[in-house]
């Protein structure tokens, strides 16, 4: 019988070595006879850690996975309420200052305290374990072809798609004039520890190793019957995979992907009718798969006493958004997404709103989450996929594709007018959609980069995020102070995230930071 011995060096992020760094770092042991064994690996430490606890706390470990990729794009707002002081206490709005102003270090708030950048590291250690799994799982020749097949599967998906978060938070955004010169992330698909510094490996290879660990996932993970949402299967796998594609603009491929999943059944939920307050339960048959944590009902919380105080500082949906599900209402056309993903803030601050997709915690209800926005696969995103493919190559399905979802969140299934639209204006309109249908799901930020470098109808676009001074007066929203502008990409570095500190320092120079972000100064308007 195999014995198969898993070291895991904490602190090694990369698995990198320098000498005698065994001796530096703690070590965390192993051993697996079985495939049986490697499914408790897979699931204890290949999958993102689930974590139901909505705090906005990221600079401990163990805590929520990158939450502020929420609030950097165009779909919020800060919003801030009641006697909060925003230099003493702490609470989402001082945490994460710094990443939705832009500024020069993220990874501090706005009182100067330190973060640590735990995503770069806990990715690479979920990497670290599903690098050897993948390696030895087919030295258990005795265990069943489907169970190595599976756990095969669920480990090349896993890497993909830590590999997909890493590219694209921490490099520029997938480009076919420059990606093979663009400094990506580094790469390590190896199952043993190497005695070497890492450098950052070109946008181009990391992109080509997320496509091969996609498809081998799909392929691996064809016929099997998973028993949870929790674990991933060949659906989810084609999804992530037609995105991937979408965003390297090979619009044919993604096309392919979104057709195979449609031919295994990708059921939406009719917003008519909806049987459930919210979209995304454990009911919902558009879940494909969902893991890590969730950080959307702590970055717009709906409760008043939150944070120690009356009031307190975080989120609300941007009145740009807002706007857009509100497009239509003049023409008779009313968008359900309205009513069932926004609720309504306390009533001494009408007309502001919060995200609600799924239940949670906020304003003291009960239960946990079971639905998680650091990774979730949904039916819904496959039929966008593959209609802006579709328009991108000018195909006329692009329209009857949207509206098979568009049918099931527009009230009694009267569609905006949109028969008549061809070119840039039914791939704006798409993109439109888009940003309703998967808003506060980790999409909006890494679309933006992506439209910006498009090699067809490219969309370059500055975001403005306005600041709010406590009113140190209860139940009273919360005084405008400025603005922070974040120009449009290719004139601003803060659409990269920096590679951690620590890092750097550990690999002696072979790891090349990114370009240095702008001090950004308030605007007075």
């Amino acid at each position: 019988m195999k014995r198969i011995l898993f070291v895991v060096v904490v602190g090694c992020f990369l698995f990198s070595s320098c000498g005698d760094f065994l001796e530096e770092y703690s070590k965390d042991l192993v051993y697996a006879s079985s495939c049986e064994d490697l499914d408790e690996i897979i699931i204890g430490n290949g999958y993102m850690k689930r974590n139901a606890n909505q705090e906005y706390a990221y600079y401990r470990e163990n805590e929520l996975y990158y939450p502020y990729l929420h609030v950097m794009d165009d779909d919020v707002e800060e919003f801030l309420s009641g006697a909060v002081k925003m230099l003493t206490n702490a609470n989402p709005a001082v945490r994460y200052r710094n990443f939705y102003t832009w500024g020069e270090r993220p990874f501090s708030d706005m009182t100067g305290v330190e973060l640590v950048d735990s995503d770069w590291k806990r990715l690479y250690e979920h990497i670290g374990y599903v690098n050897v799994i993948i390696s030895y799982v087919k030295e258990f020749e005795s265990d069943p072809e489907e169970i190595r097949h599976r756990i095969a599967g669920e480990a090349q998906f896993l890497r993909g798609w830590y590999y997909y978060m890493l590219v694209n938070l921490y490099a520029k955004p997938y480009s076919k004039e420059t990606a093979a010169k663009d400094l990506g992330v580094p790469l390590n698909v190896t199952e043993f520890i190497e005695d070497k510094y890492f450098s950052r490996d070109p946008v181009e290879k990391v992109y080509e190793q997320i496509v091969s660990d996609l498809k081998n996932a799909a392929d691996n993970l064809a016929g099997i019957v998973q028993p949870t949402f929790y674990r991933v299967n060949e659906a989810a796998a084609r999804t992530l995979l037609s995105r991937v594609y979408l965003y390297m603009g090979e619009w044919q491929l993604a096309i392919d992907e979104c057709d195979k999943v449609l031919a295994l059944g990708c059921k939406l939920r009719d917003m008519n009718g909806l049987d459930e307050k919210w979209l995304n339960t454990v009911n919902s048959p558009e879940i494909l798969f969902t893991q890590g944590s969730y950080a959307i009902g702590g970055l717009m919380n709906n409760n008043l006493s939150r944070y120690g105080v009356t009031g307190g500082g975080r989120y609300r949906v941007s009145d740009e958004l807002l706007a857009l599900y509100k497009k239509y209402k003049n023409d008779g056309v009313v968008d359900l997404r309205e009513s069932v993903f926004l609720e309504p803030s306390s009533s001494y601050c009408p007309g502001y709103f919060f995200i609600r997709k799924t239940p949670d915690y906020s304003n003291n209800r009960k239960g946990s989450v079971k639905v998680y926005d650091a990774c979730l696969i949904r039916s819904a995103e496959v039929y966008l996929n593959k209609a802006e493919a579709q328009a991108m190559l000018d195909q006329p399905d692009a329209i009857s594709t949207v509206k098979v979802l568009m049918e099931k969140r527009y009230k009694d299934s009267v569609l905006p007018a949109i028969d008549g639209l061809k070119g840039k204006e039914l791939v704006d309109f798409i993109r439109e959609e888009r940003r309703r249908e998967l808003t506060c799901e980790g999409h909006r930020w890494f679309d933006l980069r992506r439209y910006a470098v498009s090699p067809k109808y490219p969309e370059l676009k500055e975001i403005m995020h306005g600041v709010y001074q406590s009113a140190m007066a209860s139940l009273k929203p919360g005084v405008y102070d400025g603005s922070y502008t974040l120009k449009p990409y290719g004139q601003d570095n803060a659409w990269v995230l920096p590679i951690p500190d620590y890092e750097i320092i550990f690999d002696r120079g072979a790891m090349v930071d990114n370009d240095k972000r702008e001090s950004r100064e308030k605007n007075e308007n």
